[in-house]
């Protein structure tokens, strides 16, 4: 079977960009990373791609606000792009910084504000796929996810949580201490269509065992792997 071409999209600052290419190989998909600024030059690159993926980091040093400047570039640069993108039936999840991206770009509802407890978070977690979830990047996977946080800006707000869950837009709830007061411990959402996918922790950093801290002890066994994230993304979008 060919495999699927996937971008990666990166801006000055990101730091998880060949995290997510690698993790995207080994789902299957043949992943190219672009900074913004090429994609602006040449959006043939997102044309020519099924997959995307908006690259966790810290874009400009998230100076004037986390994912405020890499969203102006892509809003300002590439218009309606993603849009259509999406609206061609082919999914983008953005991690972390990707995330606070996809918010600001209206691709995801919500927000993201400072961490409840004021200062920047670095640790593992476990996240719960929630039931309703309309996700194709959560579809099939009933364990829980292991992988790490690490961000000061995750704390998720929408004035109606409840709203989002009954649509099917919850994606994914921390099972382990919420780490950053997001509304109704909610760790990923997703659009109406569930196409699109924003979550704040890393799944590209747990995509084998031996990155999962206790994996000596039995710990981040293959079930709880991030890389099923990215294999039921690179599924949906070799299906469609």
């Amino acid at each position: 079977m060919s495999r699927l071409p996937a971008i990666v999209i990166a801006g000055p600052g990101t730091n998880r960009d060949d995290d997510v290419a690698t993790a995207l190989e080994l789902a299957g998909a043949d992943a190219k990373i672009v900074l913004a600024r090429e994609l602006i030059e040449s959006p043939r690159h997102l044309d020519n791609a099924r997959l995307a993926v908006v690259a966790g980091g810290f874009s400009y040093a998230d100076s004037l606000g986390a994912g405020r400047m890499l969203a102006l570039d892509l809003t300002t640069g590439l218009g309606d792009r993603l849009h259509d993108f999406v609206g061609a039936g082919r999914p983008v999840i953005g991690i972390c910084n990707g995330f606070q991206v996809l918010s600001r770009t209206s691709l995801i509802p919500g927000s993201l504000g400072h961490n409840a407890q004021g200062h920047f978070d670095c640790r593992w977690v476990v996240l719960d796929r929630v039931a309703k979830s309309n996700s194709v990047w959560t579809k099939g996977i009933d364990d829980p996810i292991h992988c790490p946080i690490a961000h000061g800006e995750g704390r998720y707000v929408h004035p109606d949580p409840d709203s989002l869950e009954v649509a099917g837009q919850v994606a994914l709830r921390y099972r382990s201490t919420n780490p950053n007061g997001s509304v109704s411990d909610i760790a990923g959402v997703s659009d109406p269509s569930g196409l699109v996918l924003g979550l704040m922790p890393h799944p590209e950093n747990h995509i084998v065992a031996r990155q999962h801290p206790h994996h000596r002890r039995g710990g981040g066994g293959p079930a709880h792997l991030g890389l099923r994230i990215f294999e039921a993304g690179v599924s949906h979008a070799k299906q469609s």
